[in-house]
């Protein structure tokens, strides 16, 4: 289907790499536990961004210059690792009564998520070694198989970040009203972020 080989398989690992418990995630159940859903799609397109400008780098050639360059690709990794411990430091120190260390504000989380998702080792990994995997050499069309893609990858990521958005925002409702559990919950995403920040930079 316009140069992409097996589009079954191709539509089905994007769900598998979608499900995947990773930093994307994470921001996503984050960014609705403490905006509410409108949050949660600002998250949702701040992944997506961060997914296709990942997508189009590799498109450009940046895969193989990563591949060919392998402290580059270590920097990459140990600042997107940074970030993530410094986002959830702020969540484990804060203290009660100031303003959260991850704002509300929509177009911050959109922000924040993008940034997760472009330094995510996980992703550019994925858009490096699997996404060319699915690309057809004898029917390969340029760029409408790249656009065909990309708006794949960007459907299916709305559909199912969207989805999970409402799960969190059908849970956090409840716990809305218990101030204790939502810091609790807050300096738990802290602990969890700070893991994967540490996780991600050994690797």
């Amino acid at each position: 289907m316009l140069g992409i080989g097996d589009y079954g398989a191709f539509c089905a690992a994007i769900l598998l790499f979608l499900a995947l418990p990773g930093p994307g995630t994470f921001a996503l159940l984050t960014s609705t536990a403490q905006g509410g859903l409108r949050a949660g799609a600002a998250a949702t397109a701040g992944v997506i961004a961060g997914d296709q400008v990942l997508l189009w780098l590799a498109v450009a050639g940046v895969a193989a210059l990563l591949a060919a360059h392998p402290l580059l690709f270590q920097a990459v990794q140990y600042l997107g690792a940074a970030y993530l411990v410094w986002i959830g430091l702020r969540l484990v120190f804060a203290r009660p009564g100031e303003a959260s260390p991850i704002r509300i504000e929509p177009h911050h989380y959109a922000r924040q998520a993008f940034f997760i998702t472009l330094l995510n080792p996980k992703a550019i990994v994925f858009y490096m070694a699997f996404f060319p995997l699915f690309i057809d050499p004898a029917q390969h069309r340029g760029a409408v198989t790249f656009l065909a893609m990309a708006a794949t990858i960007a459907v299916i990521s709305a559909v199912y970040c969207l989805t999970l958005c409402c799960f969190a925002h059908a849970i956090t409702t409840r716990l809305r009203a218990h101030a204790r559990v939502g810091r609790a919950l807050e300096k738990l995403a802290g602990v969890f972020l700070v893991g994967f920040g540490i996780r991600l930079g050994a690797q």
